[in-house]
């Protein structure tokens, strides 16, 4: 009995132990936000942005770190490898996210990926040079049934928001595309400044937020036309049935204490409701769209249910 009861105080006193070293996270040691595209794009931007104001609520440092490629998944494989202590998390965009599980066998264990707070939902869209012949989606269409093949769009990735705002227009349309992939929003720009491509595929906050006296964009894929681009025609206004949006967020490994998952989520609206933070949104015209971590998982499965009916377009092309 004796034995019994040092070996439940034993137990009772781990129990404390964990749970005062998960209050007590962070420490002094820095956190490290993996960012899945390169720098300059949305992603980027919009932790890097929201970085200082965390740091203010947790009294912690973040480090940045770019791991572009395939869509996302590097830097999704990188943090579920990482050690689940609350110090690696990454950044988390749909639709990527769930059509490379559409695709093929990913490199990671989606079980081990939480989501931990949604910060942005962007509407896409198609830009072109500022002195392009195309003023609108319909001229880029018109041009492209007359010339199959050569109108050259610029994305992120097999799979990702602009990727599949291109087969939808193409199917809307009935017109042949070519998609070129870069590795982030930044260097997509730079091939279009260059003329080595002839239009992209961005979100509408990474726009209105770039050097816009360079470009033009030619529609918006929402439902309605974004308040931060009242101006910008739908697809759907133009005659096209097109329509893409991309969610950014920020997940950690479900290994890591609910406790600590929790505390972050909490920093992350403290930070956005910050009126400083706000004024630097408004300025980057980032959509922000907050949802917590349940309200999140509980949307991810009709937007997935969706992402699939577009996914067979892929499929389709193989």
């Amino acid at each position: 009995m004796k034995h019994l009861i040092r070996n439940t105080a034993l137990a009772t006193s781990m129990l404390v132990g964990i749970g005062a070293a998960h209050a007590e996270w962070p420490t002094d040691r820095p956190i490290e936000m993996i960012v899945a595209f390169a720098p300059g794009g949305g992603t980027d931007v919009m932790n890097r942005t929201l970085a200082p104001y965390i740091e203010k609520e947790l009294g912690a440092k973040i480090t940045i770190l770019n791991r572009p490629g395939a869509s996302g998944e590097i830097a999704y494989t990188a943090m579920t490898q990482a050690k689940p202590d609350g110090y690696t998390l990454s950044s988390l965009n749909t639709p990527g996210y769930l059509t490379m599980q559409m695709d093929r066998k990913v490199r990671f264990d989606p079980k081990k990926v939480c989501l931990v707070a949604r910060i942005v939902e962007d509407p896409g869209s198609f830009i072109v040079q500022a002195n392009s012949q195309f003023n609108s989606l319909k001229d880029l269409v018109a041009y492209a049934k007359a010339n199959p093949g050569k109108v050259s769009v610029g994305t992120t990735g097999l799979g990702t928001d602009e990727h599949l705002a291109v087969l939808q227009l193409e199917k809307s349309a009935g017109i042949d595309l070519t998609p070129v992939t870069f590795n982030g929003a930044n260097e997509a720009r730079t091939a279009l400044l260059g003329g080595h491509i002839m239009a992209m595929g961005i979100n509408v906050g990474e726009f209105q937020g770039s050097e816009k006296s360079a470009f033009k964009a030619l529609a918006q894929f929402a439902d309605q036309r974004s308040i931060i681009a009242p101006d910008l025609p739908t697809a759907k206004e133009q005659g096209y049935d097109v329509l893409m949006s991309s969610e950014r967020g920020i997940a950690m490994n479900c290994d890591v204490p609910e406790a600590i998952r929790t505390k972050y989520s909490a920093a992350v609206k403290k930070a956005l409701d910050n009126p400083e933070f706000q004024a630097q949104a408004k300025q980057q015209s980032l959509a922000l769209s907050y949802r917590s971590s349940e309200d999140w998982n509980k949307e991810l499965p009709a937007r997935a249910e969706r992402l699939a009916e577009t996914w067979k377009l892929v499929k389709e092309q193989k």
